[in-house]
């Protein structure tokens, strides 16, 4: 009741502050490079990322540079891998359960989201997005059967120094909103959340200000790494991987 009363009292404000962010931000493409690939001759680690333009690796130039690619590097010397990415800029969940019904079955491990900002800026309400997030991981579980599903928390939107304020807290609100929901998926089987810590600033982040750099997403792929390695997943002979 609070948040609605709030959006009602800023809209003017709020509603002038996103048509200049979204005139003034810079439009970056998603990372080029392949999205699906393989390391290593044993039986593979089969990891899968979904989500939206931070999963596609909108930011950096390649997907060597990108989650995908460093969380590859970070694994290739524990297992033997098999990846794919499904992730497309502008994405919600609903968009993303949408594409992966369409996608066909086959089995993974691990899967990795990257979801919530484009939820949060659409002013997904959380009941509505806790069933969608429970639809995404009931889905997952049927197409691809992980034994690991890593949700990756909407980033602290109320630390974006490319938006102004007010409208940096209020989606900086709604983002804790739609984070308080996720936190309830830490108790379902299989499922864990990850809240990627990084600092917010040029080093790390890319020329946008809304998504990370390379140097962001190595500690982003860093945090996963170390999230599949201590799940106990087998980990391949050295001499199999390279």
């Amino acid at each position: 009741m609070l948040h609605k009363c709030t959006k009602m009292a800023l809209a003017p404000i709020l509603l002038v502050q996103g048509r200049r962010v979204k005139r003034d931000t810079p439009r970056l493409p998603e990372a080029e490079g392949a999205r699906e690939g393989r390391l290593g001759k044993d039986a593979p680690l089969r990891v899968l990322i979904v989500g939206d333009s931070a999963a596609a690796g909108v930011g950096v130039e390649r997907q060597e540079d990108a989650l995908l690619g460093q969380l590859v590097e970070q694994l290739g010397g524990d297992f033997s891998l098999e990846w794919k990415l499904i992730a497309r800029s502008g994405w919600t969940t609903g968009a993303l359960i949408r594409a992966v019904q369409k996608e066909e079955d086959a089995p993974f491990d691990v899967v990795v989201t990257s979801l919530g900002v484009n939820d949060v800026l659409g002013d997904k309400d959380p009941k509505i997005w806790r069933g969608r997030q429970m639809e995404l991981v009931e889905l997952l579980k049927e197409k691809f059967g992980p034994r690991q599903i890593i949700l990756t928390s909407v980033p602290p939107m109320h630390l974006f120094p490319v938006l102004p304020q007010p409208l940096r807290w209020f989606l900086g609100q709604s983002a804790r909103r739609l984070n308080r929901v996720l936190a309830e998926f830490d108790e379902m089987a299989g499922c864990e959340v990850v809240t990627v810590d990084f600092p917010l600033t040029a080093d790390v982040m890319a020329a946008d200000g809304f998504h990370p750099g390379a140097a962001g997403y190595r500690i982003w792929a860093e945090q996963v790494a170390d999230r599949i390695r201590s799940y106990g997943h087998e980990v391949a002979s050295a001499e199999s991987v390279g």
